[in-house]
């Protein structure tokens, strides 16, 4: 595995490197849109693709230009992606697909700027990231599940979020099928025969494992309209009433809430839809997928907080896209967090605070299992995973308390100047960081550092006494983690008195192994509890 470069080190001995995952990113070729013609039929699970994709060169002299696209192999049961041709305009070029690599070569070197359109024909019965089956009910249905990098197990792309692109799907279907897609619906027609043909495009660039297709015997309703843009319902027809009621509440007030505390909602539209595909829920941008058995008819909390969470990454993760998956927090952590953000403003603090100490639970819990796993860090999805539970849920604590660093408003302020600087676009965690200390003023550099860069939490041992003659207090805080790293922590702790049972808080800078803090107290100290509002995230054991 390459090894990161490193840049610099932190005064707590910590690494911080510039991390990059392995996939061949060319910064000179840039994908402007795709156009995916697909015919599908429930005589063979075989799809017939014709895809149109504009490419722009921003250097002169490339001979070739590389995408994604999943071979038929012996390993796969013969199954995935066969290329017949490949043009420009009636041109035909030359080709080789091998490894899960479609590379192209060019008629001739390309200049500076130039604007090619390729045309690529295939067939194939898709090994993953396309299912076509039955649904709980047993119907058959056709839908993806591309994440992290399987969009190209039936579509030729650029699969990594590095590039983002505008899209259309033109599918050709039987004709008792509704189709759903990214963006707006451009045609319905009935072709004849059985047959029909619909038409989405999206004219908002994403990455590519955001691209969704949904086609089975849906029910459709549309629910309502935010800024003029349609709110929908696409469920399973047997679970019409179920699926309707399920998805009424709460999209637009999720919307309304993310785009007064973030800035504007990207897509032309947000439907909610039902799908085998996945079991919880998937971004898809302006299409979200929820897994089919989340549609009980009760609308309740775990469904609730599914919607909340997937339409949060509308704004990160497919508004605002990790460059790559080194820095996936800035999607999933970001998205756990704003549904506690939403959470609190809808559902009052009480709520907010319980879905904080589940996930501190979680984190505590699992990090022992994943004693070196640290929230950035080298990764790319063609060799492993690149996130697991700590990804979402330390990534939302760590947003927490850098809100509890630098106060609510630089938090807002900062989160709107991200938002708005990398809208479409791609960011980083460094380039998080920058927007962050512009807003708040603050270096904090040693708290990213620190939260993101390596895999420990804090433990801490907490001893008191009250000296009743001297009227003092003494704390005695001890860091107990294992390995070399020492946290710089802004820390409460709160004491009681005798006849007060109101908390006193006072506020220190722990940041050495062991630190002793004497406080003038004229009332005896009867009680002492160390982190009293749930600002940090470690173990606390604190006794007298």
């Amino acid at each position: 595995m390459r090894k990161p470069i490193c840049t610099s080190l932190l005064l707590l001995f910590i690494p911080f490197c510039l991390w990059a995952d392995h996939y061949p990113i060319n910064k000179n070729i840039d994908v402007l849109h795709y156009s995916f013609e697909l015919i599908l039929s429930d005589s063979t699970n075989e799809i017939k693709g014709k895809t149109q994709v504009k490419v722009r060169f921003d250097k002169e002299g490339i001979a070739q230009f590389r995408l994604d696209l999943a071979n038929a192999t012996a390993q796969r049961q013969d199954k995935g992606m066969k290329v017949d041709a490949i043009y420009i305009g009636n041109n035909a070029l030359q080709f080789n697909h091998l490894n899960d690599e479609l590379n192209i070569q060019l008629a001739k070197p390309t200049s500076k700027g130039d604007e090619l359109v390729f045309t690529i024909q295939y067939h194939g019965v898709p090994f993953d990231g396309f299912r076509i089956g039955a649904t709980k009910f047993g119907d058959r249905s056709f839908f993806n599940e591309n994440w992290p990098n399987r969009t190209r197990h039936w579509l030729p792309t650029i699969d990594h979020p590095y590039d983002k692109a505008t899209s259309e799907f033109i599918v050709t279907a039987p004709a008792k099928y509704k189709v759903v897609s990214n963006g707006l619906l451009l045609e319905e027609s009935d072709l004849g025969n059985n047959k029909r043909l619909t038409h989405w495009k999206q004219s908002v660039p994403v990455s590519s494992w955001l691209f969704v297709l949904g086609v089975a015997e849906f029910a459709v309703q549309y629910v309502d309209q935010f800024e003029g843009k349609s709110i929908q319902t696409w469920v399973y027809s047997k679970n019409r009433e179920a699926g309707f009621y399920d998805f009424a509440e709460p999209t637009k007030q999720v919307l309304e809430f993310y785009t007064k505390y973030v800035g504007p909602f990207a897509y032309e539209k947000l439907a909610n839809i039902q799908t085998p595909s996945v079991n919880g829920g998937m971004e898809t941008s302006s299409a979200i997928f929820y897994g089919e058995d989340l549609v009980n008819g009760k609308r309740d909390e775990r469904t609730r907080n599914v919607v909340i969470h997937e339409i949060a990454h509308q704004w990160f993760g497919n508004a605002v896209t990790e460059t790559t998956w080194d820095d996936a927090w800035l999607s999933e952590g970001f998205a756990t967090y704003f549904t506690l953000l939403f959470i609190e403003h809808a559902y009052g603090k009480d709520e907010f605070q319980k879905g904080l100490q589940k996930a501190k639970k979680t984190v505590l819990d699992i990090s022992p299992k994943w004693p070196k796993y640290s929230i950035v860090a080298d990764r790319t999805a063609e060799k492993e995973p690149v996130t697991n539970n700590l990804t979402y849920q330390k990534g939302a604590w760590i947003l927490h308390m850098l809100r509890m660093l630098i106060g609510d408003a630089a938090f807002q302020k900062g989160i709107q100047s991200y938002y708005k600087k990398y809208y479409n676009a791609n960011a980083t965690t460094q380039l998080f960081r920058i927007e962050m200390e512009k807003a708040s003023g603050k270096n904090l550099e040693p708290f990213f550092k620190q939260w993101l860069y390596q895999p420990t939490n804090p433990v801490i041992q907490a001893g008191w006494q009250y000296d009743a003659n001297q009227k003092k207090l003494k704390v005695v805080l001890s860091q107990t983690q294992s390995g070399d790293i020492i946290f710089d922590l802004p820390l409460e702790i709160a004491y009681y008195t005798k006849d007060n049972a109101k908390a006193n808080i006072l506020k220190v800078t722990f940041n050495k192994q062991q630190q002793t803090f004497e406080f003038d107290i004229k009332t005896p100290v009867e009680k002492l509890v160390v982190d009293p509002n749930n600002r940090l995230l470690g173990i606390v054991n604190d006794k007298q």
